[in-house]
């Protein structure tokens, strides 16, 4: 016999972990005990199969698990007869200690969950809060680890008795599920209608909250829900009227809507959705997947753009909608049949503020929206946006994913990173992990730099931990720079600043483990440089805290600064101008923006005059669409070439122009290629000679580089790493050359990921 301590470090808390080892033991006939503590989950083993267990462990866990690290300790043997040290293996109360485990992500609803929701004999019936061990909400309900029921926004929700007979009986799936709960002692719904003509209005309808919300839904109604990390805003995607309210409402002129259907057959119309988008999409982590448009268009859902973002109801509350819509079916039958129920949902953030949490604070802040409200009494503890993929990329990274931990390859200080400006998320990074945040967004407005700092607060606390270092980036004018120091200060520990496209390779590095001289390059929007330039365009070498510019962009002029960001048609004259051609400039400009004047622009650039010059990829792709009259004005960040690479995608691939860049002592002018789109006609043809053109120039000046430096191995990343036409033509030539390629999967490619490279950077 043999007596085994095991230390388990990873997602082992609240995802069934310890139910999984009670089973395990019991079925191996060992005696000992299980419980959480603040490492992890430990475990104690006493029996003749301790071998057998160990070796079982890491292979059968829950669907939710992960394991990082099993750590084996006081190994012994005894000649006890056979018998265990104690009787029976069992589940002890949780330990507090030293926090260094992880705090799993909210999971959709998982099969076992729906068939009681729709079992009209069951005590969940039609419950908008069933949950397990399996599914369910976690991070956006946590205020602490361990994660138990008291550490948790159901702390206020006591276990009625036959709920707590499942919570304690080891062969139930709830066993120490800790978001269990019931009609008779959980959650409840609530509905507010401030509109309701109560006269006319059914009673029995009124007093259902589910039936009344797919009355208004399918009257043209706008509905506040309260989800798991926040309110959606929700309206009948097939109405066109009723999606165009909602945009007039919301202040969002054009950015796309993202819609949740009940499968894909309800969708087959609307999306394209391959065996990989599904397998996304019908994750536990349930997120927005990016598919490409099918036949029919959705009206005013997704303008201009090649793309439909879809997900699942993927908790109780919203699949309650299909099921009532469907005629509240018993079974799980109905889950596969097409329905013609497909909403808008959107996130409930009026003007680019943080998501709306609280049931008063979302009838204030969404009266104006909303024209009626779908809420319950279980707080949300912090916001957590929907996470925004596609198959190989994460583009936002919240809801499902945060704050899973990325596993490092090296220990080091513990680092707080504050990020950037857009995008903005924070990174803890503590032993060989780091916990990246959720979504924070944009920092141009109060409420999300208070958002910020209560994610800070948040993660910090439930981590239990104290940074040795402050990272940020290097633009001081950032809300997010200027709160690093402020903590800096607050914590009496050093504040560094990292390089923007510095970050970007590295949060690579730090995702894949890469401890070695490599290449990078930065294909982004606008980030500072070291010489106080905008950079954006960059090709870059980094060893650890070195970073060298090795080459870069060929400067554009910004006429009008950052309005030239927002104007794509400045960025064209801008491109020009620079090739010598400003006298076709109004000619230009009369066939394909006749409102537009080209006289001011011209003479602010020839007087260099508020004309900022920028060697941004991003930059290049406005200046591009732009000069294919694709647009002149973006109303959301990156809209012109989210487009262009629209038109190219359906245009279909083309060969790259001969001659399209000129390279000289690393600097790499795409002019000659600009100017061919200034006189093309067909923008679907002229999109898909920029993106080959571009991905075949830019695969010849990293291999010049590769062969000048003598490195194999590269880091491409920024937001226009995102864009799936040019980075899958830029593989596959740099593949070809014998070169390794590194990309961004975990964490997203643009700013999203900036913390976790200012983190990695910082240690070293």
């Amino acid at each position: 016999m043999s007596v085994c301590r095991i230390q388990v470090r990873g997602l082992v808390q609240g995802v069934g972990f310890r139910p999984y080892v009670w089973h395990l033991a019991n079925a191996l006939c060992l005696s000992g005990w299980v419980r959480n503590d603040g490492a992890g989950v430990s475990i104690a083993v006493d029996g003749e199969k301790v071998a057998e267990f160990l070796v079982r462990l890491p292979l059968e866990l829950p669907v939710l698990a992960r394991i990082d690290a099993i750590e084996v300790d006081d190994i012994e043997s005894t000649s006890d007869q056979g018998k265990p040290r104690s009787p029976g293996f069992v589940i002890l109360d949780s330990q507090i200690g030293a926090v260094k485990t992880a705090i799993g992500p909210d999971a959709g609803i998982c099969l076992a969950c729906i068939a009681d929701l729709c079992n009209p004999h069951g005590r969940r019936w039609r419950y908008a809060f069933t949950t397990c061990t399996h599914c369910g909400p976690r991070y956006t309900v946590s205020r602490g680890i361990p994660y138990d029921r008291a550490q948790t926004s159901l702390a206020p929700f006591p276990l009625c008795a036959p709920c707590q007979t499942e919570y304690t009986n080891p062969a139930d799936r709830r066993f120490h599920a800790e978001t269990t709960c019931c009609p008779a002692c959980g959650p409840q719904l609530v509905f507010f209608n401030p509109g309701a003509d109560l006269p006319e209005t059914d009673a029995a309808t009124l007093a259902d909250p589910l039936a009344e919300s797919v009355r208004l839904l399918r009257a043209g109604k706008i509905l506040a829900i309260k989800g798991l990390g926040g309110f959606h805003l929700a309206c009948d995607a097939r109405n066109g009227a009723a999606v165009a309210e909602l945009r007039r409402r919301k202040q969002r002129e054009a950015k796309p809507f993202a819609v949740m259907a009940l499968n894909s057959a309800s969708l087959a119309a609307y999306a394209t959705i391959e065996t990989a988008q599904e397998a996304l999409r019908d994750s536990p982590a349930a997120p927005i997947v990016l598919c490409p448009k099918a036949a029919d268009e959705l009206p005013g859902v997704a303008p201009d753009l090649a793309w439909l973002g879809v997900m699942r109801p993927a908790t109780p509350l919203h699949l309650l909608l299909w099921h009532e819509a469907a005629g509240r079916p018993a079974g799980c039958d109905w889950l596969a049949a097409p329905h013609e129920l497909v909403l808008v949902m959107t996130s409930a953030n009026p003007q680019g503020e943080p998501l709306v949490i609280a049931n008063a604070e979302a009838q204030q802040r969404l009266g104006g929206i909303a024209d009626a409200f779908l809420m319950h009494d279980r707080e949300i503890v912090i916001r957590c946006d929907d996470s925004l993929v596609k198959p190989g990329a994460v583009l936002r990274r919240a809801r499902g994913y945060a704050p899973l931990p990325i596993a490092l390859a090296e220990d080091g200080p513990t680092v707080l990173a504050l990020g950037a400006y857009l995008k903005n998320t924070l990174c803890v990074m503590h032993g060989r992990q780091a916990f990246l945040s959720q979504h924070i967004g944009g920092l141009d407005n109060a409420a999300t730099i208070g958002f910020l700092e209560e994610s800070v607060a948040h993660l910090l606390t439930i981590l239990d931990l104290k940074p040795a270092l402050i990272a940020h980036d290097l633009h001081p004018d950032f809300a997010s720079t200027h709160l690093a120091l402020r903590l800096a200060a607050e914590f009496d520990v050093p504040a560094i600043g990292v390089a923007h496209h510095h970050a970007h390779i590295a949060a690579i590095c730090a995702e894949h483990g890469i401890n070695e001289p490599l290449l990078g390059m930065a294909l982004d929007g606008v980030g500072l440089g070291p010489d106080g330039g905008l950079w954006g365009g960059e090709l870059l070498r980094i060893d650890g805290a070195d970073c060298r510019r090795l080459g870069h962009l060929k400067p554009l002029a910004l006429p009008g600064g950052d309005r030239a960001a927002r104007e794509p048609w400045r960025m064209a004259v801008s491109a020009l101008h620079a090739a010598g051609l400003s006298a076709r400039v109004p000619a230009w400009l009369a066939k394909r923006y006749p409102q537009r004047d080209a006289v001011p622009l011209l003479s602010m650039l020839d007087k260099n005059l508020r004309c900022p010059p920028t060697s941004s990829l991003g930059r290049l792709f406005d200046a591009a669409a732009g000069l294919l009259g694709v647009r002149d004005e973006s109303f959301y960040e990156g809209q012109a070439a989210i487009e262009l690479e629209g038109y190219a995608a359906t245009h279909g691939a083309l060969p790259a122009m001969p001659g399209g860049m000129v390279l000289q002592q690393n600097v790499a002018d795409f002019s000659p290629l600009l100017i061919t789109l200034a006189d093309c006609d067909n923008p679907g043809y002229g999109a898909a000679l920029f993106h080959a053109t571009l991905a075949k120039c830019l695969a010849e000046w990293i291999i010049s580089a590769v062969n000048a430096e003598k490195l194999s191995k590269i880091a491409i990343g920024g937001g226009c790493a995102m864009n799936t036409i040019l980075m899958t033509a830029l593989r596959e030539h740099l593949i070809a050359a014998g070169i390794v390629v590194f990309e961004a999967i975990q964490v997203p490619a643009n700013d999203g990921g900036l913390a976790l490279g200012q983190a990695w950077v910082a240690r070293r």
